[in-house]
């Protein structure tokens, strides 16, 4: 015959499976270079002024993006994200930017009056960038949801009717 014994074909099938575990392996190794975002402990010593941010808020990654709409013809254009390490203040720290009088009166009660809060991109002695920022109850960690159920872009599926 024109067949390979069974043992050759086992052998075969063996290297096989143990080239693709090898690759996988090798392939996705964690990376812990700062120029990868693998973890929120990366996350957390990029944060600027970490020791500020931890005893005051959270760090979290800013997504910087331009959206340019044109109505004739209508279009979306989106520029490329960039992304960099920031830190968003809990409610009652805002006395941190306060001291170091980064925020007025006028700011801070517009952003308390939307029940918002403060975050910041960048070293708070140079020149930071703050935002009054909202905090979304309604966000979800799409990580966190059952993905079989979730449907595209809204996390959650809805019913579906019977269209007998």
């Amino acid at each position: 015959g024109g067949r390979p014994p069974p043992i050759n074909t086992a052998l075969v099938a063996g290297a096989f499976v143990m080239g693709i575990g090898a690759g996988v392996f090798f392939d996705y190794t964690a990376n812990f270079e700062p120029d990868n975002v693998a973890s929120s402990e990366i996350i957390d010593r990029q944060t600027p002024n970490s020791e500020v941010c931890f005893a005051n808020g959270t760090s979290a990654m800013v997504f910087d993006e331009r959206i340019f709409v044109s109505l004739n013809p209508f279009n979306v254009y989106v520029s490329q994200p960039e992304v960099k390490p920031g830190c968003v203040l809990r409610r009652s720290n805002w006395s941190v930017l306060e001291k170091r009088k980064l925020l007025d009166k006028a700011e801070v009660q517009s952003c308390r009056s939307n029940m918002n809060t403060f975050a910041f991109v960048g070293d708070l002695e140079k020149a930071p960038e703050i935002s009054c920022v909202y905090h979304s109850e309604e966000a979800e960690n799409q990580f966190m949801v059952d993905p079989k159920s979730a449907m595209l872009g809204d996390g959650v599926q809805r019913k579906t009717r019977d269209f007998k």
